[in-house]
């Protein structure tokens, strides 16, 4: 079995809740626009590898300032060294930004569905659209709203075993393709710090995530 990747999502400035974390994942996502004004000083107390994410609010993020900030705020996180800076694919001017974050970090660009998951020939077309944008990794992120849209999540990574893609979705019904996400193949999967502090709904926290591939290793 592949060893699963798991990255821990930030949410806010408890620093010391990150470092109790920080051992059991590889890497950790630092959420701008959930964190706030301390987002700078919570990425500079970090060990790990880290994602710089600045999510737009149609996309579930909690920015609410205008749009041109929000992709300032978001580039200035490359003076501190992010491995990966996550871009939606909706962004505007993105073919203007994506090479702007890849002299000094991976692009991963993102697309989210809140209403359902779309059929798989339409998920593909999305990830063929990341690709031709300049993403070193596709993320695609669906809401279930049956069982099946798990194995349609799946699939999508299976369709793409040359690319580093993250598939899964989101909510309740959702969380089989959470788990299995980074065992079928894709680049990695997220956990919540704690409980109650997720950043999307139907994310596990990185202990109970543990706990499963622990589980699933024996």
């Amino acid at each position: 079995m592949k060893r699963p990747r798991t990255c821990a999502v930030i949410v806010n400035s408890d620093v010391a809740a990150v470092k109790n974390v920080e051992p059991l994942v590889d890497l950790l996502e630092v959420r701008i626009d959930l964190i706030g004004a301390g987002w700078r000083e919570v990425a500079a107390k970090l060990t790990k590898p880290w994602i710089a994410c600045n999510r737009r609010k149609e996309e579930g993020g909690g920015w609410r300032g205008g749009e041109v900030d929000r992709v300032k705020e978001l580039l200035s996180a490359l003076e501190l060294k992010p491995v990966i800076v996550d871009l939606e694919l909706a962004t505007e001017n993105l073919a203007a930004i994506v090479p702007q974050v890849k002299k000094q970090a991976k692009c991963l660009l993102s697309y989210h569905d809140f209403e359902g998951t779309p059929p798989l020939g339409e998920l593909v077309g999305i990830v063929w659209r990341q690709m031709k944008a300049g993403a070193d990794i596709c993320k695609v992120v669906t809401t279930a709203t049956k069982f099946e849209d798990n194995l349609t999540a799946l699939q999508l990574i299976a369709d793409f075993r040359q690319a580093r893609v993250v598939s899964f979705a989101m909510g309740p019904l959702g969380s089989v393709s959470r788990v299995l996400c980074p065992l079928v193949g894709g680049d990695f999967t997220y956990a919540s710090i704690e409980t109650g502090k997720e950043s999307a709904a139907g994310q596990i926290t990185v202990w109970d995530l543990r706990k499963l591939y622990e589980v699933l290793k024996r």
